[in-house]
């Protein structure tokens, strides 16, 4: 066996190993018992209400006579994954206890034909302000017949802000935190699991930034960090591990569609307004708070978060954009969100790195310089300094003066400007009325 083939195949083994590994975790919750088994995801609240997300299950039991070795087992519990289905119409009761027992919150909820439930709670009193994590108790209670097994009671956990948190940071994940997209997960995975937090997994400075705009320029206020996606729930470990791997700030990652297909419905169930509905919600939960909303160019972000912005003035502090696409559609998409955040007194910031998006924020206030530096030490381990073209800002002294500079093509000519290593350049956009 050559060298090089024995290297592929050990890296082919320990991909597998680890990939198998995450995968299996929340289906050995079971000990190999089977039967029902309830997999709560992490949860947002405020001091007013809690929102969360879970599927119940029923998974096949693992024979007891399989005496397997412990990567042999999560092998098995990946195909007890395969096999498991969802568990519909079943009710649970969600109870989350404050500090004192006579302020209890408990909602009864039911699951769809996929297992699902979505439970709010409403609290009656603040949860305690010295942690932000805080645990909720799910129950199932029928059908009666599956209440006695091992998985029908377990906890579960929701963020809600301290009273030091004084913004919101909603971020999209694909081609925002991560360098591949939901398309090519398999090279993701390769190079999570085989190559490490090391390889280029996550855009170079992001784990930074995310540490610096969670930490705030207090470095004390651990804003809310909430991840959207349009990925499938199947992947959730996958990202859990991820955010992990890099230290990126923990946050709900509840926002992913179900992709589950079957000869009934052999194509994903369609995402339409699947996140522009999310971002209102949480921008109803936290409506005493600002939010900072971050994507970008790929898909729909620039359209969405416009429509968001345009929908709440005043209320979103900046919109950052990852420059990854160049199409003529997307640059329209980008003219057009530029337009609603002037009108709204915001600030955008279009950059083809996390580093740009660093100073930007610094400057505005959103990060502190610690962080900031923490962010450019990174570009300097990647020797992108080079790389790093002068931002190009369309400011004009009025709102109207500088919608009228965005009509006129100002960011279409910034953008067409290339600099050294055919980088494209960053862009700011904003009034200095707005400063």
């Amino acid at each position: 066996m050559s060298t090089s083939f024995r290297s592929i195949y050990q890296s082919g083994r320990r991909l597998v190993r680890r990939l198998a590994h995450v995968i299996a975790l929340p289906v050995r919750k079971d000990y190999g018992k089977g039967g029902v088994l309830i997999q709560p995801y992490r949860g947002y609240g405020s001091a007013d209400e809690l929102f969360l997300v879970g599927r119940v299950f029923q998974q096949p039991r693992l024979a007891s006579r399989l005496n397997a070795s412990f990567a042999n087992r999560d092998l098995l519990d990946v195909i007890r994954r395969v096999f498991r289905k969802g568990v519909g119409n079943a009710t649970l009761t969600v109870k989350h206890d404050s500090p004192t027992t006579v302020n209890v919150a408990i909602a009864r909820v039911q699951t769809d034909r996929d297992g699902y439930f979505r439970a709010r709670l409403q609290v009656p009193r603040r949860p305690s302000p010295d942690k932000q994590w805080h645990q909720v108790e799910f129950q199932l209670v029928a059908p009666t017949e599956l209440a006695d097994d091992a998985g029908v009671r377990v906890q579960g956990h929701v963020f809600v802000p301290s009273t030091n948190a004084v913004r919101v940071i909603i971020s999209d994940i694909d081609d925002t935190v991560m360098l591949t997209g939901v398309v090519n997960k398999l090279k993701m995975m390769w190079r999570l699991f085989v190559l490490g937090p090391e390889s280029r997994v996550a855009f170079p400075g992001v784990a930074a930034l995310y540490r610096g705009l969670y930490n705030g320029p207090s470095q004390t206020q651990f804003n809310p960090m909430l991840y959207v996606s349009r990925g499938p729930w199947s992947i959730y470990e996958i990202l859990q591990e991820f955010f992990r791997l890099h230290r990126i700030p923990v946050g709900p990652i509840l926002f992913l569609r179900e992709w589950g297909m079957s000869l009934q419905r052999p194509f994903p169930p369609p995402a339409e307004d699947h996140k522009l509905n999310l971002i209102r919600d949480m921008l109803s939960l936290y409506h005493d708070l600002p939010f900072v909303l971050i994507g970008d160019s790929g898909q729909h972000d620039p359209e969405i978060y416009a429509q968001i912005v345009q929908e709440n003035p005043g209320r979103v502090e900046a919109v950052y954009i990852r420059n990854v696409s160049r199409s003529d559609d997307r640059v329209r998409a980008i003219e057009e969100l530029a337009k609603q955040v002037v009108s709204a007194g915001s600030s955008l910031m279009l950059a083809p790195d996390s580093f740009a998006m660093a100073r930007h924020a610094a400057e505005h206030g959103l990060i502190s310089r610690s962080a900031l530096q923490e962010v450019l030490l990174e570009q300097q381990s990647e020797h992108q300094h080079s790389r790093n073209p002068k931002t190009r800002e369309v400011k004009q002294r009025t709102q109207g003066q500088t919608r009228r500079a965005v009509d006129q093509g100002a960011i279409r000519n910034a953008l067409e400007t290339r600099s050294a290593g055919d980088v494209p350049p960053s862009v700011s956009v904003e009034s200095e009325e707005d400063r």
